[in-house]
């Protein structure tokens, strides 16, 4: 859901590796079940990546912050069709912030598909496309909770936890992927609001939330964060957004140190370019917009649904031995 445009650190690259054996024996699995051999090689996992998704140009389609997953052209493929679960999460139950649409709409559909149940944390004002989530989650079996509400206000983060522990019956994954982006060319037009709102969206909030969440965490929980590539390589317009995608990644780094002898995980993913709502919503010039992802080795933006099993992935007991980790998917940008 970020801009994110250059390289990933090599701890990226080398969890992106580790992540793709997983997944690959997770579509092994899935294979199976539905009746083909596993491991075959079919057209699907043969699909070239560089023609796989819509490449630029894109229209030019401003909206006003913080955007709608509806409104766009070509519009994000969240998994709605394609994601196959197979069991992962079985009985888990998740929270994720900013679920309506983007990268966290995509871990929604993913976690109800392998088995989950979830809430999710949006605006009052993304309402219309978390509907859609939320009917998604249920056509799975799944419970879904929704949660509408202002992350910048702590009382609001604690009674979003609150709200998910009564309805889902309990918590063990917590996603804090909401976030707040603007591009400005020049620090003097980044206003004191603009810097305090993205900081209380994308640093506070989920310190807020994770502290509301851990005393229903036990051993086998996970929490991961959505960071940025910005973290590794920041862009001059994104002068406080990669500050607080540098803080995600910390965020990640310490309190994995803290947690990890209650057996609780903590990772970060650092999405490169993602073809979401934060993008046309004032996290690209409109002129950028159109070329969003060009300049990445696969020549196009991500799609939601390609970064979602590594949510699945880290959510999972089959990641046990990473914590205070950070995973990339940028595109083939490489490391620094």
């Amino acid at each position: 859901m970020r801009k994110d445009d250059t390289s990933a650190s090599r701890r990226q690259v080398m969890g992106a590796m580790a992540l793709g054996v997983a997944g690959s024996a997770a579509t092994a699995q899935a294979a199976s079940g539905s009746g083909q051999a596993a491991g075959a090689v079919t057209s699907a996992t043969k699909r070239n990546p560089v023609n796989k998704y819509p490449k630029p140009p894109f229209p030019r389609q401003p909206q006003s912050a913080p955007g709608l997953a509806s409104e766009m052209t070509p519009r994000p493929d969240h998994g709605e069709k394609s994601y196959r679960g197979s069991g992962r999460l079985a009985g888990r139950k998740a929270l994720i912030t900013g679920g309506d649409s983007g990268i966290g709409r995509a871990a929604a559909i993913a976690y109800a598909r392998e088995g989950a149940d979830v809430a999710i944390g949006y605006l009052p004002v993304e309402e219309s496309d978390a509907r859609e989530v939320i009917a998604l989650i249920r056509a799975e079996g799944r419970k879904a909770v929704a949660v509408p509400g202002d992350i910048r206000t702590e009382a609001f983060c604690q009674e979003m936890v609150r709200k998910a522990v009564r309805e889902l019956g309990g918590l063990d994954i917590l996603v804090n992927n909401a976030g707040q982006q603007k591009s400005v060319d020049a620090l003097a037009d980044v206003t004191s609001e603009q810097f305090d709102s993205t900081f209380k969206t994308n640093v506070y909030a989920p310190f807020w939330i994770t502290k509301a969440a851990l005393p229903h965490l036990s051993e086998g929980s996970a929490i991961i964060i959505t960071a940025s590539v910005q973290a590794y390589d920041p862009g001059a317009s994104l002068f406080d957004y990669a500050q607080t995608k540098a803080a995600n990644v910390a965020f990640a780094k310490s309190l994995a140190k803290q947690l990890g002898p209650k057996g609780i995980r903590v990772n970060a993913v650092a999405p490169g370019p993602f073809w979401t709502p934060l993008q046309p919503s004032g996290g690209q010039p409109q002129d950028k917009l159109t070329q969003f992802g060009g300049d990445t080795p696969l020549g196009r933006p991500g799609q939601p649904a390609e970064i979602a099993p590594l949510y699945v992935t880290l959510a999972s007991a089959e990641t046990s031995y990473s914590s205070g980790q950070v995973f990339g998917a940028s595109g083939g940008t490489g490391t620094d």
